[in-house]
């Protein structure tokens, strides 16, 4: 779901943040993914919103997961999925992502590889 933002200025701060939590999301998921036997193919995805979406497989076992959501994550405090835009609620910038105007990328990078590493912290190995 596409979040709701409080502000102008959360909005700019999304801005400055998603994309590089995109690059640190997807980085962290190869290199977790490297010490398995998943397999992973992304899609890209259109409804409710575009963007993209991880198909994890092992045997008969598959794990999807959206990457906007993780990014949210990583971007957002506290961040919680809603199952619908109408319950959406506003979104709160994790502003310590953020120093004088610029990313603290020290502190995205920390984010992104525990956000992934909770996430993908539970998939069974044969």
């Amino acid at each position: 779901m596409k979040p709701k933002f409080k502000s102008e200025l959360a909005w700019q701060q999304a801005q400055l943040l998603m994309q590089p939590a995109l690059i640190r999301v997807v980085d962290n998921i190869r290199k977790r993914l490297e010490q398995t036997s998943w397999k992973a193919t992304y899609q890209e995805t259109q409804v409710p919103v575009p963007g993209y979406q991880l198909l994890l497989e092992l045997g008969d076992r598959q794990k999807k997961l959206d990457i906007w959501e993780l990014c949210y994550r990583v971007c957002f405090r506290d961040y919680v999925p809603t199952p619908s835009p109408e319950q959406a609620c506003e979104v709160e910038i994790d502003t310590s992502l953020i120093d004088d105007g610029e990313v603290d990328w020290e502190r995205l990078d920390e984010k992104a590889r525990t956000v992934t590493h909770l996430v993908l912290a539970d998939l069974p190995e044969p």
